[in-house]
């Protein structure tokens, strides 16, 4: 008789934020370049899918760590207000040292401290505003999931493009380990604990699917993406 299938890993959640001064320093001083630029590039070939001519006027990158994506966001669309958001003080003061330092990043970049779920989103000028909302790699953070969610309601105009990609939690413990000496093997041991430990946190494609139709985000589509992504799309 076959034996049944195991059942995949469960999920283990991670501290919510990274607020430790030595992850803050060794996240930013990783080379995420490509692979910042791949999310950016993505969400820039669904914009324009979606909303063919238009360029976004405010645009939200929620969970911008030391803001790499946040400044690349405002270097491809100059004409946008892009806001970078983060609960993490540590990871926002090596942002706002960026902008301080170099001083050629636009105006319209800022970025702003807020734990989610933060129900003052509701009365502040971001409510309902956004016309793009991006995140990349916030999900997993998250001990309920639907925090993400609501937040992207809250944020979103209708009709808004958003654009999540995260990891996706693989089948076994060894499985997340082949991934991190994989992709990881050559890190500083810092990094390396947060990525198996993300790895472990993260959700499966169907577990999202589940989160989005109990948050009526029925215009967001969910798939695999690579050997350890996933990625969620659509319009409001």
């Amino acid at each position: 008789m076959p034996r049944p299938d195991p059942e995949p890993m469960p999920r283990q959640p991670e501290p919510e934020l990274m607020d430790e001064p030595a992850q803050a320093t060794a996240y930013a001083a990783a080379d995420f370049t490509a692979t910042d630029r791949l999310v950016v590039d993505r969400f820039a070939e669904i914009l324009a899918t979606l909303t063919p001519g238009r360029c976004p006027g405010l645009l939200v990158d929620l969970g911008c760590g030391p803001g790499n994506i946040s400044v690349l966001l405002a270097e491809r669309y100059p004409g946008a207000h892009v806001v970078g958001i983060d609960g993490a003080a540590a990871m926002l003061a090596i942002a706002r040292e960026r902008l301080d330092r170099q001083g050629d990043f636009p105006a319209s970049l800022e970025f702003r401290q807020l734990v989610l779920p933060c129900d003052a989103l509701d009365q502040s000028d971001l409510s309902g505003a956004c016309e793009a909302v991006l995140s990349n790699s916030l999900l997993h953070h998250l001990h309920d999931p639907a925090v993400l969610w609501h937040t992207v309601r809250q944020l979103a105009a209708p009709g808004a493009t958003v654009y999540i990609k995260d990891l996706r939690r693989p089948d076994s413990a060894a499985a997340a380990e082949d991934l991190l000496h994989r992709h990881l093997g050559q890190a500083p041991e810092i990094l390396q604990r947060d990525y198996l430990a993300s790895l472990h946190a993260a959700f499966r494609p169907e577990e999202v699917e589940a989160q989005l139709l109990q948050a009526g985000l029925t215009g967001l589509r969910v798939a695999p993406l690579d050997d350890r992504y996933l990625e969620v799309w659509g319009q409001r």
